[in-house]
């Protein structure tokens, strides 16, 4: 899985990115400046991405992706707590690839650190060819061996969040929540149903998605 940069001078800010990342399986190295992003980045040079912040003490976004960008063409996306087209022509100019202004919802910057990762992979698919499982992100659509899965909003959802994390098991409130959304007050049940549902559209490949008893879900 990418391993993502998150550099803020509030830890909170930092906590709150990460958790919602781990949660996804990225692998996230926090940075508390500019300075200090620079000196991590030498230290793990096989990051994919980096979530920035602009208004930072030492030295801020600005500066710091300036300074990135002589050696590396690592993707930047950077918060900003400004909305002014001044703000985001500086931060295009000093080479961020996307900007998400505060305050923002994590599970959107999420989305916006997968959508990024895929142009900079170059629209790569999630492909598993030993089981002939094939998802499009981008398209909302999964095939088996080439035949289209006839799936709902919510179970393609449910079904890419397990793939792309193999082997590791989500409990149905992590289902919910990043799904669904932390305003969701239904049935946790509905994730069993889903799961069912996807099992059985999945064919021969449905052994895959397993159960964990008192757990959750995983697929292997």
């Amino acid at each position: 899985m990418a391993k993502i940069m998150v550099c803020d001078d509030e830890a909170l800010i930092r906590d709150l990115i990460s958790d919602f990342l781990i949660r996804e399986g990225y692998t996230v190295v926090e940075a508390e400046d500019g300075a200090d992003l620079l000196q991590k980045l030498e230290q793990n040079p096989d990051t994919d991405l980096i979530i920035l912040d602009v208004m930072m003490p030492e030295m801020d976004g600005w500066e710091a992706c300036r300074m990135l960008r002589k050696t590396s063409t690592v993707p930047v996306i950077m918060l900003t707590a400004r909305a002014e087209e001044f703000d985001h022509l500086m931060g295009f100019e000093s080479g961020i690839d996307e900007y998400v202004t505060k305050p923002f919802s994590p599970a959107v910057l999420v989305k916006r650190v997968e959508a990024l990762l895929k142009r900079a992979l170059g629209g790569q698919l999630s492909a598993d060819p030993q089981n002939g499982l094939v998802i499009d992100a981008d398209a909302y659509t999964a095939t088996v061996d080439g035949n289209a899965l006839d799936l709902t909003l919510k179970e393609f959802e449910v079904l890419h969040m397990l793939y792309k994390s193999p082997g590791r098991v989500y409990t149905r409130d992590q289902l919910l929540e990043n799904i669904w959304g932390y305003d969701y007050d239904g049935d946790e049940r509905t994730i069993d149903s889903h799961i069912a549902r996807i099992r059985f559209k999945l064919g021969e490949t449905g052994v895959r998605l397993k159960t964990v008893y008192g757990l959750g879900y995983k697929l292997e």
